[in-house]
Parts: structure tokens; C-alpha cells; sequence
């Protein structure tokens, strides 16, 4: 018995020729194909530093502020956050709507800090204390300087709805002034869009439509630029302009393009007592096609030279001017 091998050890063989995997093996001596390049592959050193040189790249280009990734479902507008002291400060200032102002533990107090905490303090904004690499994160490797102001997205109105409840107000004596409103036709710099806002608030205007698609949005860069006028012009979105134009006409809406070559001068604009929807083209492009052929009237301001054009926000702010100075004439 003791020289009996043991019954695991024995490598039993099988009888007959042996049969191949008919096959089912070739896939996977196929292989996965040529290696992806080092900055492709997520967990390389040489991925981590391009993204870092984008980001880099960004900075040096002036921007202080970014939508965070993930933030919301597909479509839906994201948070933004807004670094820097300088520019936490600034969008503290301009009332621009908040929910957290992160601080940096044992941040290095400056007047920047301490006005910043004032002020989010009064507002009721809560303050959130994190370390160094915890804001590192949230910003994505930003210079934060150990501040950082969470922007929740800007709610839009529905443009036709928007428009009429305002002639809904106008006819009930709830709004002395004709109803004034502001199209927006491939607008894509943000500043442009606040100072247009501004613009509106200032010469009694009542809202500011944009498309749903190519258009800049109310971002922090929008709501510094408008001053706070953001709070008191609400800004609608029309998922087809050209469908948002016929329906203002059917509300009673004269709809005024606003171009170099017009039909009709501004001072000699006749509709400023009417209900009004001024359009206004990005300055490269101008009015879209579809857009000048659905337009009531249009409108060019007389400059003293064929070879200059008027930024659109200043254009927009011009037309206000003169249709508010008529009204009041007319009062």
C-alpha cells in the first residue's frame, strides 16, 4: 500500500485523438488592438498633464468661472462656480443669486475675504467651511486663493407665455408703458447679453428672449455684467425664435429688426407707442435670414460712418433710448 501513487496525483489521459475549441477560442487570440496613445489612456501621468495644460490654457485666456460636470441630468442647465477672491467679491457685489460660499480652512485673512464673508453673511448665504484639496476638486485644480461661490442655473421663463402675460398686464392697466421686449438672434458673448439686460431694465423694458440653442445664457459673466438688472428683467427662452416672433405678432407685437440696412431710420420710427419686440443679430452675422423676413419693420440707426458698426448691446441700448425719449414725448 505504500507504494500505491495517490489517486490525486494521477494525470488521467484521455483516449482516442483529442478534439480542438472548434473555434470558439480565436477570438481571443485576436488581441485588443494597437495600444491608445499615453495622453488618451485616463490613468496615465501623460492624460493628467494635458488636461492639466487645458486648464491652464483656460486661465490664461480670463476665465474665472466654469459650469460644474455632472451637475445635472443631460440638457438641463449646471451650476457654476466662481473662483478667485477678486471675482467671488465682484459677483458678491453685482447681487448675483448664490447658494454656498466655500472657504478655505485657515484661509489667510485680506480685505477681499473679509468683505466677501460680510457680505454673503448679510445676504444669508451659507458659508461652508473645506481644506485646501477639497476645494482643489470641487474647481477641478482652479486658483481658487481659497474662495470659491457656488452659482445655482438660471431658471427661464417660457418666451410666449412670458409675452403674454405681459399684454395680459398692459391691457388689465397693471403696466403703464406699451409692452417692450428684446429678441436676441445669435447673441453668443455673455457680457453682451448682461449689458443688454441692463439696458432693458433701464429704459422700462419688460423681458429679453433667447433661442434655446446658439446663444449665451445668464452665466456669472452675464449677471456682473447687467449690474443686478438680472433680478428685475426676467430672461425667457424660445425653442424656435422664428415660431416666437409669429406668436408676439398675433399678441399685437410689432417685431423691429435692427440692422445697417433698414428700411426705416430709428428717429423716424412711427410703432414706439405700440407694443414692441426689438431684434437685434450677433455684430459679425447680423439677423439671420429667416428672422429679417419675419420681421414687421426694419431698423438701421444712423452712424456717421459706412465703415463702423455698433456693438449689438449698444445698439439695443441706443433703440431703447429713442423709443423710451418718443413715448415720453407723446405722454
Amino acid at each position: 500500500m505504500a507504494n500505491n501513487p495517490r489517486s490525486g496525483a494521477v494525470r488521467k489521459l484521455k483516449k482516442g485523438p483529442s478534439k480542438g475549441t472548434g473555434g470558439l477560442g480565436r477570438k481571443a487570440l485576436e488581441g485588443k488592438g494597437p495600444t491608445p496613445k499615453a495622453e488618451e489612456r485616463t490613468y496615465h501621468k501623460a492624460y493628467k498633464n494635458k488636461a492639466l495644460a487645458e486648464r491652464s490654457a483656460a486661465k490664461r485666456a480670463g476665465t474665472s468661472a466654469s459650469p460644474r460636470r455632472n451637475s445635472g441630468p443631460k440638457g438641463k442647465a449646471m451650476e457654476e462656480l466662481v473662483t478667485g477672491r477678486n471675482s467671488v467679491l465682484e459677483a458678491l457685489r453685482a447681487a448675483i443669486p448664490a447658494k454656498a460660499l466655500y472657504v478655505a480652512v485657515r484661509i489667510e485673512m485680506d480685505e477681499r475675504v473679509r468683505e466677501s464673508i460680510k457680505l454673503a453673511t448679510e445676504r444669508g448665504i451659507p458659508l461652508l467651511e473645506a481644506h485646501k484639496p477639497e476645494l482643489d476638486r470641487l474647481t477641478e485644480d482652479a486658483v481658487h486663493q481659497g474662495l470659491v461661490l457656488q452659482i445655482p442655473p438660471y431658471e427661464y421663463e417660457d418666451a410666449v407665455d412670458t409675452a403674454s402675460e405681459i399684454i395680459a398686464k398692459w391691457k388689465k392697466g397693471h403696466i403703464s408703458n406699451a409692452p417692450l421686449i428684446v429678441a436676441l438672434d445669435g447673441i453668443t458673448d455673455t457680457r453682451n447679453l448682461g449689458a443688454i439686460i441692463r439696458s432693458v431694465s433701464a429704459f422700462s423694458g419688460h423681458a429679453v428672449i433667447i433661442p434655446e440653442r446658439r446663444s449665451a445664457g445668464v452665466t456669472a459673466a452675464a449677471w456682473k455684467t447687467s449690474a443686478g438688472a438680472a433680478v428685475r428683467v426676467p430672461v425667457a427662452k424660445a425653442p424656435n425664435l422664428n415660431r416666437a416672433i409669429g406668436a408676439f405678432q398675433k399678441m399685437g407685437f410689432f417685431v423691429l429688426g435692427l440692422d445697417g440696412d433698414g428700411d426705416v431710420s430709428l428717429p423716424a420710427l412711427t410703432l414706439a407707442q405700440e407694443p414692441v419686440c426689438i431684434v437685434v443679430g450677433s455684430e459679425g452675422k447680423g439677423l439671420s435670414r429667416l428672422v429679417r423676413e419675419n420681421c414687421d419693420q426694419i431698423v438701421s440707426i444712423p452712424i456717421d460712418s459706412a465703415m463702423e458698426s455698433l456693438n449689438a448691446s449698444m445698439a439695443v441700448g441706443i433703440s431703447l433710448y429713442e423709443i423710451s425719449r418718443q413715448r415720453a414725448v407723446q405722454a
